[in-house]
């Protein structure tokens, strides 16, 4: 398999740059079999669902993570997006622009001051060493959050963002960008969830600079995704093995980073395992997913590690085929477009 299997021409025009109003406006694309949908809206998820199912939604949030440093003694402005404290006063980020960051630098962020200390191709590392606390004081009161950079390229970062970026169910800081499928949901939906009796879990996946970048290499099983940290409780764990165990319930798993860590987690032997660990698991066609009945998730970039996890799930012939549809029928697409539920099927 290469890049090219995965790959369809998409409009510019259908790259959602704003959120719709309400959240649960949006459209929903329901996958029923081969060439056959049903267009319905977000807020009718709940027809498509069953009595007993099991909702799974990443509850992580997005921080503040960009802000501006100089350089000292250049005058130099330069915006870092900082993606991780991996250890005491060391952080990994991106700097944009890159070439005027250079390892030995001293950038100065409201008077804290972080040493470039290493720089690789993708990631640079600053160390505020015993300023940590301060400089994480100061991210937090005057840092953004980040916006996907189809989106940061067409416009500016607006104050509406800061709550539309974020779930309405966001509990657990860490993440530099959103799971976007739980994006969609409102109080009515869940409180449409409760009345049927649907169950309604939360894991935390903490979303980092892998779910921007691209697949470098041609051939698919040679590419590799970034780790990231994930978390199920042993309460979380216990009743997802429950519904997994009762054959009229179903799993439904509220976006792909939700999938990838309940799939991290499970194995057939030992069902679902509590967890705090990281994953750099890629799922692409061959790689069966055992853990989920169901999914919700938007619609991704062409050659992106989140479409050839679509294609894994139903089939890249009925992917590719269902995507072609959406931009037929207008749907919009990444993090601020539209949904779609799929099952846990080879549609092809």
């Amino acid at each position: 398999m290469f890049l090219k299997d995965f790959s369809f021409k998409l409009p510019k025009e259908l790259i959602a740059t704003k959120p719709v109003y309400p959240r649960d406006s949006s459209k929903l694309l329901v996958l029923k079999k081969f060439k056959l949908y049903e267009e319905t809206l977000f807020s009718n998820l709940s027809n498509h669902l069953k009595e007993g199912d099991l909702v799974v939604l990443n509850n992580t949030k997005v921080n503040t993570s960009k802000i501006n440093g100089t350089k000292i003694n250049h005058n130099t402005s330069v915006e870092f997006t900082f993606i991780s404290n991996i250890n005491k006063g060391l952080w990994s980020c991106f700097a944009l622009p890159g070439k005027k960051v250079k390892v030995g630098d001293i950038f100065i962020f409201n008077e804290v001051e972080g040493t470039i200390i290493k720089k690789d191709s993708e990631t640079i590392y600053i160390d505020f060493k015993e300023n940590n606390l301060e400089f994480i004081k100061i991210l937090n009161e005057n840092g953004k959050i980040s916006l996907p950079p189809y989106i940061s390229k067409v416009r500016e970062l607006n104050e509406d963002d800061n709550t539309s970026y974020q779930t309405i169910y966001s509990e657990v800081n860490g993440s530099i960008a959103a799971p976007t499928a739980g994006l969609h949901f409102t109080d009515k939906i869940f409180e449409d969830l409760k009345r049927m009796n649907i169950g309604i879990e939360k894991i935390t996946l903490n979303i980092g600079p892998g779910t921007f970048l691209p697949l470098r290499k041609n051939k698919i099983i040679d590419n590799k995704l970034h780790s990231e940290n994930f978390l199920i409780s042993d309460d979380v764990a216990k009743r997802l093995n429950d519904a997994y165990l009762d054959k009229n319930r179903r799993i439904i798993s509220i976006g792909t980073t939700t999938l990838r860590a309940l799939e991290s987690s499970f194995d057939k032997k030992n069902l679902f395992k509590p967890y705090d660990d990281y994953t750099d698991i890629f799922i692409y066609p061959g790689k069966k997913i055992h853990s989920i009945d169901g999914l919700v998730t938007n619609f991704h970039l062409p050659e992106s590690s989140l479409f050839i996890l679509i294609c894994s799930l139903i089939g890249t012939k009925t992917a590719l085929e269902m995507y072609k549809y959406a931009i037929k029928k207008q749907f919009r697409f990444y993090s601020y477009g539209d949904a779609c539920f799929l099952l846990n099927q080879d549609y092809d």
